[in-house]
């Protein structure tokens, strides 16, 4: 399920400051579509930013000049202790077996985006997937969920069902929650730590922006109780 490490794309965390974004990785924001039940249901593409071959994106939530780095993290005396487990994503995973799929799980890389939860939850829908539409919606919503604590995998093959996403970055805006969300990694972005340890790749990956994870370098979806604005 890792994809192959894409040439000198990676994002350094650097300590208790920004993450140091190398490689050319485009840049833009994707917003949570959601249906008349506030539902997460879609994403809708957003702005793009110029194309950088280098830049340095805040991680303390305080830039004035968000997305980029304005050097505030040293001013507000930010810790960006990285607590998060560095297990295998497999190792870490609950595994739940339905019929012609299964589903991987695991609850601490949650980013609070939601499309688990539309057409009775995706921990129901894993049951159901010798159903045709069941089956449909159980991958979608697998597919959709952006830090990939979710994974679909298909029984016969025991390949991981994964969306095809080039190298690139996305800042996730939730409208419904009046918040601005994770940095979004995708399509097996590099991912190395202060101290120089190399997180395993993967295609989805979600990295805190507002400051207050309690799992950074991932996000924990802090940033919807908070209610953390990019346009801070």
């Amino acid at each position: 399920m890792n994809p192959q490490k894409p040439v000198g794309a990676r994002v350094k965390i650097s300590k208790n400051g920004p993450y140091l974004v190398s490689g050319g990785l485009p840049l833009q924001k994707e917003t949570i579509g959601t249906n008349e039940a506030d539902e997460s249901v879609k994403w809708r593409k957003g702005q793009q930013y110029p194309a950088q071959e280098e830049y340095a994106l805040c991680r303390c939530g305080h830039s004035a000049n968000k997305p980029y780095c304005d050097g505030t993290h040293a001013k507000v005396g930010f810790d960006g202790s990285e607590t998060a487990s560095r297990q295998p994503y497999l190792e870490q995973a609950q595994v739940i077996r339905g019929p012609t799929m299964s589903l991987t799980d695991v609850e601490g890389l949650c980013a609070f985006a939601r499309f688990c939860d539309p057409r009775g939850k995706v921990w129901n829908l894993v049951s159901e997937t010798d159903n045709p539409t069941a089956s449909k919606h159980f991958v979608s919503q697998t597919c959709d969920c952006p830090s990939g604590r979710l994974v679909a995998w298909d029984n016969e093959t025991g390949k991981a069902i994964e969306p095809a996403f080039e190298p690139s970055i996305a800042l996730i805006e939730d409208p419904a929650q009046n918040c601005s969300g994770p940095i979004w990694l995708r399509g097996g972005v590099q991912l190395i730590g202060a101290d120089g340890f190399e997180y395993e790749v993967r295609n989805r990956v979600t990295l805190c922006r507002c400051g207050e994870s309690q799992n950074k370098p991932f996000c924990d979806g802090t940033h919807a109780s908070m209610g953390f604005s990019d346009s801070e």
